[in-house]
């Protein structure tokens, strides 16, 4: 069975140590005496200097700079709740039928929280869901080479990191198209 987001940080959080020889803790330290105040700059750092794989550096950055899902754990937020409250709470169901059929594509498939969407990943990032109104959740896909039709829109300014957009508004918008299309990305990552 897939893991849920809040146990698949824990496994990265524990895999960190046991992959490393260091916590966490250490790390974050590590990089609060490197002075570097750029998620990019600490990932490239950790990466290169330390020899981290991508996901533990990025990992790491977040909980150093205070910043998305490792921070927001730290903190005891949710941050899918946060997402998914006030005025969007009635988004939550598609989100989570979305979140079912995406983590039934394998046991790699991780869900990173942020602030304003969850990022689907395999070895990479290959979509994502992100409640933009009230009264729809886009569904953001890395699909380069398809030529948007229908549903399926170029994602424009929607997000730099997808190449299509899917809008979801009711229940019947997640089908077996939309799912297809989330397959597809995941095949590719």
């Amino acid at each position: 069975m897939a893991q849920t987001p809040d146990q698949a940080m824990q496994s990265m959080i524990e895999g960190l140590r046991a992959k490393t020889g260091r916590s966490l803790d250490d790390w974050v330290k590590l990089v609060e005496r490197s002075r570097l105040e750029k998620h990019g700059l600490v990932v490239a750092f950790l990466k290169k200097d330390h020899g981290l794989t991508h996901g533990y550096a990025n990992l790491v950055a977040h909980s150093a700079l205070k910043s998305d899902a490792a921070s927001a754990a730290g903190q005891g937020i949710d941050l899918v709740a946060a997402q998914y409250s006030g005025a969007k709470a009635g988004l939550l169901p598609l989100y989570r039928a979305l979140e079912k059929k995406v983590l039934g594509f394998g046991k790699d498939v991780e869900l990173a929280p942020k602030k304003a969407y969850v990022s689907l990943r395999r070895s990479k990032q290959f979509a994502l869901l992100q409640p933009s109104t009230a009264t729809r959740l886009d569904v953001g896909l890395n699909l380069k080479g398809e030529a948007p039709s229908g549903r399926l829109e170029a994602a424009g300014s929607f997000n730099a990191m997808c190449t299509h957009r899917v809008r979801v508004e009711a229940a019947r918008d997640v089908d077996a198209e939309l799912v297809g299309w989330l397959k597809q990305a995941y095949d590719r990552a």
